[in-house]
């Protein structure tokens, strides 16, 4: 907390100057039977270096844990330079940039952030961000049935994350969009396209998908465009380093690209806050929600920014809206771009380089363990679902005890696959790191295969 430097003197000066006889008579309009009174259970204060130690000893009590856990949010290093750059005062005090005169460094950010983006994806524009990912997509099905005209159908993959798939259908179900679910294949993971859907207004096509599973994401955009319907790609940033942009997949390229921003630099934070991306082609841009700013020169030529798509509808006609969203987490995209810009292309693709090999060689050790095995064989980025013969709450649950976090059980979302676990690794983790993972899991595996019946969980 910063340090409050009001002395008694100056408390009383103020209230003189304002006529109050105390800080209590500012509050006198609140009814008495409203009021706690004092804090009685407040302990007494603390010298600043008994503080200290007092959170580090609170601090430590929570532990540590070695995370294999990704599902949409992921533990990637982050610089330091990254936050003491972003918090400073410049930038973790603005708020919306409504005045282009007077935050000129906050439009100038946001426009070099949505340059990275559109490099990133190699789509034309990029918005000035969305609340998360999840929202993204809602707000990209939403942007295709606008396009479209004709059809209210959007086909949605089985393996684009559960969550999302719950959160598109609970801003659609309303709209009179009807939300077509797709299979995937039980041996590859990669979704399949039916033979006859009819009309539809768009396809979502995940890469990676919910499974770390890479989608045939050419011949995906190449049916959807066929079928005379838009191709939203629904990607990972990290994986773009490395992977075909969605501006380049199949003939045309994707027609709208969304996302999760938490890797760009945001840490997990207990789920938030993240910030969603959206780019698209020069032809949609105009039922793009959200903001972009864009760069011009004033009357004496001098290069300035401004918002320069800002449908006014936003903020005064919802019903003829195409977004209802109009801030967007723009401290958290400020992150982002410091990220980007301090990693560089390079950079990003060492960490998706990086991430790959070891969640290759993470696998690789999992699967020679007895009871473990791939759930799918296809090319995969930096997550693998692998099946067990136990259970897998109780197989995590073990793990954890361990001091490892070792995936995620999504055996509820998908039972057809059985006892899996969705195991993410990133560059965050060194090769000891997955040599425990290994020796704890066969451990764990050998130690209950020999425990009597018993000892087993339903």
């Amino acid at each position: 907390m910063p340090y409050i430097p009001h002395t008694e003197e100056d408390v009383s000066a103020m209230l003189g100057a304002i006529g109050a006889a105390s800080i209590e008579t500012l509050f006198d309009e609140i009814p008495p039977a409203l009021k706690t009174g004092k804090l009685k259970d407040v302990p007494d204060g603390l010298p600043e270096m008994a503080v200290a130690r007092l959170m580090q000893e609170r601090a430590s009590a929570d532990g540590f844990w070695s995370s294999f856990i990704g599902a949409g949010v992921y533990e990637h290093h982050i610089p330091a330079a990254i936050w003491q750059i972003t918090t400073r005062g410049e930038f973790y005090s603005a708020y919306t940039p409504y005045q282009a005169e007077a935050s000129q460094g906050t439009l100038q950010l946001i426009y070099e952030y949505q340059t990275m983006m559109t490099r990133l994806t190699g789509l034309d524009v990029s918005n000035a961000s969305l609340y998360d990912g999840a929202s993204a997509l809602a707000e990209a099905v939403l942007m295709a049935v606008r396009s479209h005209k004709t059809s209210r159908r959007v086909l949605v993959p089985k393996t684009v994350h559960p969550i999302y798939r719950r959160v598109v259908n609970t801003t659609v179900k309303n709209q009179g969009i009807e939300l077509v679910e797709l299979d995937y294949d039980a041996a590859t993971g990669k979704t399949v396209l039916p033979a006859d859907v009819g009309s539809f207004a768009g396809l979502v096509i995940p890469q990676p998908n919910f499974f770390g599973v890479l989608e045939d994401v050419h011949a995906m955009a190449d049916w959807a465009h066929d079928k005379g319907a838009l191709a939203i790609a629904l990607v990972n940033p990290t994986t773009l380093a490395v992977l075909e942009a969605p501006g380049k997949w199949g003939t045309r390229g994707a027609d709208i690209a969304v996302g999760e921003g938490q890797p760009l630099g945001a840490p997990m934070a207990s789920g938030g806050p993240y910030f969603g991306f959206m780019c698209c082609r020069q032809d949609f841009v105009r039922q793009m929600p959200g903001r972009i700013v864009g760069r011009t020169v004033d009357l004496d030529g001098k290069p300035g920014f401004a918002l320069t798509l800002q449908a006014r509808e936003q903020h005064i006609r919802r019903s003829k809206a195409t977004s209802n969203i109009c801030t967007n987490q723009g401290l958290v995209v400020t992150a982002a771009t410091q990220y980007m810009a301090l990693l560089g292309p390079q950079g990003l693709a060492k960490v998706a380089s990086s991430s790959h090999a070891g969640t290759v060689a993470l696998a690789e050790k999992l699967a020679s363990i007895p009871g473990v095995t791939r759930a799918f064989a296809s090319p995969f980025f930096h997550e693998v679902v692998l099946k067990l013969n136990d259970n897998a709450k109780d197989v995590l649950r073990a793990l954890r005890a361990q001091g490892i976090l070792g995936g995620l059980d999504i055996s509820g979302w998908y039972p057809e696959l059985g006892q899996a676990i969705l195991v993410c690794v990133t560059e965050t983790k060194t090769a000891a790191d997955l040599d425990h993972y290994a020796q704890q899991m066969e451990r764990i595996l050998s130690k209950r295969r020999e425990a009597p019946p018993c000892a087993y969980k339903n």
